[in-house]
């Protein structure tokens, strides 16, 4: 059996980069920038009113309660005519330019009309007091993101502030096939004897979406070699990769490994679960054989496959975050690998993991449960309450009701 991080690094090093291109806004959700962005100007580039309010000089509100002459109103997109003087002040609505002569914004709820065009300012507030000053986000020049971060919503609008539409990587195609004369469609109402619902092939699209990849779906393959072979042919012509579900073990009916032998390697890698993995080229597409077992599908995924999709996009992290710990019930695993443990994770004056459900690499409802993978290294064996184990966190869930949150 191969260990682990040499086949992980193996795959890393194998996948080539995609080319560069420049996207809009809109179609940069989940991509990873490639350049370095710079801010061309200060955020916010004017000072400008964080309150609704009176534009005021603070040494003519510093003594306490005055009366000031409203001089004009400015909204947001609008910009001041007027200079504020002494004893005036301009009515100014959230996010508009401050006018020149003002350092101050009293807002709404500190102030009385004495009448229409009076303002009488019931407070001393600080110089300076909602006032938003030009680069008080980011001044021009300064870095906004690097290179290699994934963009999601706040990263995009941090790019839109500024104005620059990011280079990124391109966004991956990839191709999705299940094998196996057993599989059916998942939406097939009732099972033939023999047949079991294409679970892996709708695992496999969810895990994908969630990357932001444009998925091509090749449907279920049946144990027939020649028929796999051009499905693999014209997936790899059509995808910058190739994912197949099953027939990479030892079995006499192992269609992926007798269509590929000699071109793809087949690896034992020394995992729980996850062993048997297929990873080469199809041309010079890049290609992973995931084993047939759902849990092993997603743990061969996760260990593999979505680490080399990030790189092909650029990204500088490409592994899910661990935490740290303490187990709550006695693990047993095979001391020769590294092994996943399906867990859920809670917080009592620190993290805590349990097993989920039942550990078989075909148990989906425990997968379900999951937080995350307990990861127990190779040599360890058993674990026992009480220990610390690292914890790969799948997801971070929601986990207070709305009972929790607002107290009711």
């Amino acid at each position: 059996m191969r260990p682990l991080p040499e086949v992980q690094a193996e795959v890393i090093d194998a996948v080539p980069q995609l080319p560069l291109r420049q996207v809009g806004f809109r179609e940069a959700r989940g991509l990873v920038l490639a350049e370095p962005v710079v801010a061309p100007h200060d955020v916010p580039p004017f000072p400008n009113s964080a309150m609704d309010g009176y534009a005021v000089r603070h040494d003519d509100v510093a003594a306490g309660p005055v009366e000031l002459t409203i001089v004009e109103e400015v909204g947001a997109g609008q910009v001041p005519e007027r200079v504020v003087g002494s004893g005036e002040a301009i009515k100014i609505m959230t996010g508009a330019p401050m006018p020149a002569g003002a350092d101050t914004v009293v807002k709404v709820e500190d102030t009385d009309m004495a009448d229409p065009a009076t303002v009488r300012i019931l407070v001393a507030p600080p110089r300076g007091t909602n006032v938003r000053p030009a680069g008080g986000d980011m001044k021009a020049g300064t870095p906004v993101l690097d290179a290699g971060v994934r963009l999601r919503a706040p990263q995009i609008a941090l790019l839109a502030a500024v104005g620059v539409q990011p280079t990124v990587r391109r966004r991956p195609v990839v191709a999705i096939v299940s094998t196996g004369d057993e599989i059916v469609p998942p939406e097939t109402p009732t099972l033939a004897p023999g047949k079991i619902r294409d679970t892996n092939r709708t695992m496999l699209r969810g895990a994908l979406e969630d990357l932001g990849v444009t998925i091509i779906d090749r449907g279920i393959v049946p144990d027939d070699v020649e028929l796999l072979t051009r499905v693999l042919g014209h997936a790899a012509n059509q995808a910058d990769v190739v994912i197949t579900s099953g027939g990479v073990s030892m079995g006499e009916y192992d269609v992926v490994k007798a269509a590929l032998s000699g071109t793809i390697a087949f690896n034992k890698v020394a995992m729980q679960p996850g062993k048997p993995f297929a990873f080469g080229a199809l041309a010079e597409t890049p290609f992973f054989g995931l084993p047939g077992n759902p849990v092993s599908v997603l743990v061969s995924f996760e260990q593999f496959v979505r680490p080399a999709i990030l790189h092909m996009m650029g990204a500088a992290e490409l592994f899910r975050p661990r935490i740290e710990a303490t187990v709550a019930e006695r693990i047993s695993t095979d001391p020769a690998k590294t092994v996943f443990v399906r867990v859920e994770v809670s917080v009592d004056g620190g993290w805590t993991a349990r097993p989920s459900g039942g550990q078989s690499s075909n148990v989906l409802s425990a997968l379900a449960a999951a937080d995350g993978f307990a990861v127990v290294p190779v040599g360890t064996g058993d674990v026992d309450p009480g220990d610390r184990v690292e914890v790969e966190m799948l997801y971070w869930p929601e986990q207070r009701t709305r009972r929790e949150a607002l107290g009711e």
